[in-house]
């Protein structure tokens, strides 16, 4: 197929480089121009200075066929887009009575006063292509200029997306007659991210269509299979043959696609496999159970504020097990003693962060019918780590053990 343009995304706003909001507007129109096809290659903020927006623009224009702006449109003294897109392709602003009038009777709907700057609102670059903006007072544009294509979106979330959708997506298709790029993430668990690497090997990784590529996470890594083609059925054709190759490569580590979860997927387990199971959280309540609300009288839960209570618990020759030996003897204990069929035991000093010296912060135990896996970190409950790594760890390798004993994989 031919190659489909190339785009470029400029989020406009001082408020963006403070750190004072979050750009979530590049990410929804990455999306949109993934699956439509137009190949997205650079991202840029620029804060609100006409020269510096305006440069930004005619760079853009250098590098890519279509530039999408985001911000700098409303009526305040900060609001610059209309000039620097206008100076960035060479045009002038020319002034549009009827959208004056159009922004002046919205105003009378909502039942307010227009104020005086809003005129300028109305000052389009000379040539523009109109976007009536149904949801909101700013009115967007498009410019195509001999160097390429610039379109000029609302900051806000809720109208550029709105924009985006219904005239936006619809006028790219028209003007480029374009295919569709399609993604699909395989999820998987107990594998790191080198050693999944080295598993689908270079010559699947190297691949551009479909192409193949990897995201880490805490504790699970994202399989990305992104692939382009004229159409959907013809996309979804390329999406499921490197999707089999895959499976063949790297199958058991894989629990699910797309917007499955790991928490969901391992509660299907234990759900399919019957019987109870036991959750013991002691200085971290929540890190598991909280995940498993619905499981109603099939979950034995256990909530102490601190690991040191499970201490009293044993005779005096066991008092100095590591935290790890305790969250073991706790699972395997509590595993037989409900035959129930997983049981998982979190230990987390409650009152520790992360520092090098310490090197039994928090544990976790898996215990089933067959297998036992256990690890302990460097770092107690007040570290920003405890949640993720211990959760994901912890359902990563029940999941895996789960499909050992099913025979789905391999043991170990």
């Amino acid at each position: 197929m031919p190659d489909n343009p190339n785009a470029e995304l400029i989020a406009i706003g001082t408020e963006l480089l403070l750190g004072e909001i979050t750009d979530t507007n590049s990410v929804y129109l990455a999306r949109q121009l993934r699956d439509i096809g137009v190949n997205l290659f650079l991202m840029t903020t620029v804060g609100d200075n006409l020269q510096r927006i305006s440069t930004a623009i005619a760079e853009a224009l250098d590098r890519a066929d279509i530039v999408i702006t985001t911000g700098g449109l409303g009526p305040t003294v900060d609001d610059m887009t209309r000039q620097a897109v206008a100076d960035a392709v060479g045009a002038p602003l020319v002034f549009h009575q009827s959208l004056y009038d159009g922004i002046a009777e919205r105003f009378r709907g909502f039942g307010s006063a227009m104020t005086a700057n809003n005129r300028q609102q109305a000052w389009l670059p000379e040539a523009a292509i109109l976007i009536e903006n149904p949801v909101g007072t700013a009115p967007s544009f498009i410019v195509e200029s001999a160097r390429g294509v610039v379109i000029s979106l609302p900051g806000v979330p809720r109208e550029m997306k709105y924009l985006m959708r219904e005239s936006v997506v619809p006028w790219l298709l028209r003007k480029y007659q374009l295919g569709v790029i399609l993604a699909r993430i395989l999820r998987t668990a107990g594998i790191g991210e080198s050693a999944l690497d080295d598993q689908i090997g270079a010559e699947l990784l190297s691949e551009r269509n479909p192409s193949v590529g990897l995201a880490a996470h805490h504790g699970c890594v994202d399989v990305r299979i992104t692939a382009k083609a004229q159409n959907r059925d013809a996309a979804h054709r390329l999406l499921d043959d490197m999707q089999a190759r895959l499976q063949a490569r790297i199958g058991e580590h894989i629990f699910g696609s797309d917007d499955d979860t790991l928490e969901a997927v391992v509660w299907q387990q234990l759900a399919r496999r019957g019987g109870l199971v036991h959750v013991l959280e002691a200085g971290l309540p929540g890190v598991i159970s909280a995940s498993w609300k619905s499981a109603n009288n099939r979950l034995s839960l256990q909530q102490l504020d601190s690991p040191l209570d499970l201490y009293a618990t044993l005779p005096e020759d066991g008092r100095n097990m590591s935290l790890a030996e305790l969250a073991v003897e706790i699972a395997q204990r509590s595993r037989q003693e409900l035959n129930a069929a997983a049981s998982i035991v979190v230990l987390c000093q409650p009152e520790l962060d992360e520092s090098p010296d310490i090197e039994q912060g928090s544990a976790v135990a898996v215990a089933t019918q067959k297998s036992l896996r256990y690890r302990a970190y460097g770092f107690g409950a007040r570290s920003s780590l405890a949640r993720e790594w211990i959760s994901r760890w912890g359902l990563a390798n029940l999941w895996r053990q789960l499909n050992a004993e099913a025979g789905s994989i391999r043991p170990g």
